[in-house]
């Protein structure tokens, strides 16, 4: 060990060592460095080794008595883990500074250099360095046990949505992975109309059901089951289940609201288009352009239902088209979209193009459409409207056609686009065709609509080519000012091997 003596003398001069005779400068213990370290040790009582118990499938070093926490390398959280193993024994000493040593990193030991004071013989000040050294030690957490014995989940959170598209489970599982809530679930199960999230705590799943109510409208109730019982010291223990039910609304929807609710949104049309469904659903009417927005709440004291399913819509051709400056405003009625154009057009379904049979209709999207191209739409004329609002409306007011959105050759989006989603790591009952014609719908969304993209992190694909964003006569597409890189981490801090260091 290296020692510093660290005096307070008053004089130059120099003065004899009363053991050895050297001359040194004068101190009050009156003896040599060399003296000094063979009377007084004052590293003695510090213990120069020591455990750490590591985890090696969650990762994580303990705590004591029963904390399980997370550490990496040579990080300040491992080094006060460290400290606090002596903490008891460098009571006695003032501690000056402390920082790690490198060691192999498959040699599961871990070194601590410190540098200790203490004021030792007639006032004078020892200053002293030593090292301690851990043995990290493998110890499987109890978290790890409950899922190595298949008893791992005490609270499940059960999200579903009673629809036929799952556009609102891939914006949700792009939030999740953004907030990354994802991190303490213990299992992800995909089933056919929603998803399970498996928790070790009953907290943990609140606080993901929480998450849920304030990013999509939803309601929720909870239950609980008793597993076991502990009479002498009256512990009882549960498997708690969350269930979340989405509202049954997904975007580009057709709805019919009730005569009373759409009186509250300031006198809107009863058949309106769902734009975009993020913490509210964002309604839009075709024929005036009045929009608003419905939060959960308001949702299911006035439930209602979509008309059509995604499979119903038909593709038709734009034959004329009028935008419309200026429609006056009804009494009491509500604000109007600032990002869409009303117009009005004459539609045929390009199934009927051998006949003179055109539809009349009023559309928002007034400020991308032209004569000649491809709308796809549904059609409310040649149809069943089993709806209990819809069937007491008058026939007058419901329109022949309603126009959702500009049809584009998908082909050539899917050959251009430079970008990709992550997705969460979880369980499948199994996939179809139909489940990524919905996901290929869902990016196609995110295109097209830069709200929901400022929610979602999106990221550049390297293996296709930047090509120029200033296509206008193309669909929409994202910029790559947009676009986030991938970070592929391969080694550690350390410039080594060391990601592997303790497994």
């Amino acid at each position: 060990a290296e020692l510093l003596l660290v005096t307070d003398f008053s004089s130059l001069c120099s003065s004899l060592c009363c053991q050895c005779g050297v001359p040194i400068p004068p101190n009050p213990a009156n003896m040599c460095v060399g003296c000094l370290r063979a009377q007084v040790d004052i590293t003695e009582g510090i213990p120069k080794q020591g455990t750490l118990h590591f985890c090696k499938q969650c990762e994580r070093y303990l705590q004591p008595p029963g904390t399980w926490i997370q550490c990496t390398l040579e990080s300040r959280e491992l080094l006060a883990l460290c400290l606090k193993k002596i903490k008891a024994s460098l009571s006695k000493v003032r501690l000056i500074d402390a920082g790690f040593i490198w060691t192999e990193p498959h040699s599961k030991r871990l070194k601590l250099k410190l540098t200790v004071q203490k004021e030792v013989i007639n006032g004078a000040v020892l200053q002293q360095v030593f090292v301690v050294e851990y043995i990290v030690q493998s110890q499987m957490c109890e978290d790890c046990h409950r899922i190595e014995a298949k008893d791992f989940w005490k609270a499940v959170v059960q999200v579903r949505q009673k629809t036929l598209h799952k556009k609102t489970f891939y914006y949700l599982e792009q939030l999740i992975l953004k907030h990354r809530l994802h991190q303490n679930t213990l299992r992800i199960k995909e089933i056919h109309d929603g998803l399970d999230f498996y928790y070790s705590s009953k907290q943990q799943a609140q606080k993901m059901v929480d998450f849920l109510q304030c990013t999509v409208p939803s309601r929720s109730k909870s239950s609980q089951r008793l597993i076991s019982h502990d009479i002498h010291s009256n512990v009882y223990n549960y498997k708690s289940t969350f269930s979340v039910e989405i509202v049954p609304i997904c975007k580009d929807n057709v709805v019919c609201l009730s005569p009373k609710l759409a009186q509250s949104l300031g006198n809107m049309s009863q058949i309106c288009v769902c734009i975009r469904v993020t913490s509210t659903i964002h309604l839009i009417d075709p024929s005036t352009l009045q929009i608003a927005e419905i939060d959960g709440n308001t949702y299911w004291r006035h439930p209602f239902n979509s008309l059509f399913h995604p499979k119903q819509l038909e593709e038709f051709i734009i034959m004329d088209i009028n935008r419309v400056q200026e429609k006056k405003k009804g009494a009491g009625a509500g604000a109007r979209s600032n990002k869409h154009t009303l117009a009005e057009a004459w539609v045929r379904k390009t199934s009927e193009l051998n006949t003179d049979h055109q539809y009349f209709c009023c559309t928002h999207l007034g400020h991308i459409l032209n004569p000649g191209d491809l709308v796809l739409g549904f059609d409310l004329a040649n149809c069943n409207l089993n709806d209990e609002f819809a069937n007491k409306m008058n026939p007058h007011n419901i329109p022949d056609v309603v126009l959702i959105k500009k049809s584009y050759d998908r082909t050539k989006r899917q050959r251009r686009r430079n970008w990709k989603l992550k997705e969460l790591e979880r369980d499948k009952e199994g996939t179809d065709t139909d489940d990524e014609r919905q996901y290929q719908d869902f990016l196609e969304d995110l295109e097209e609509d830069e709200a929901i993209r400022k929610n979602v992190n999106i990221y550049r694909n390297a293996d296709i080519p930047v090509e120029s964003d200033t296509d206008d006569d193309g669909p929409p597409r994202i910029s790559l000012a947009e676009m986030l890189e991938d970070l592929h981490i391969s080694e550690d801090a350390t410039g080594g091997e060391g990601a592997n260091m303790m497994t």
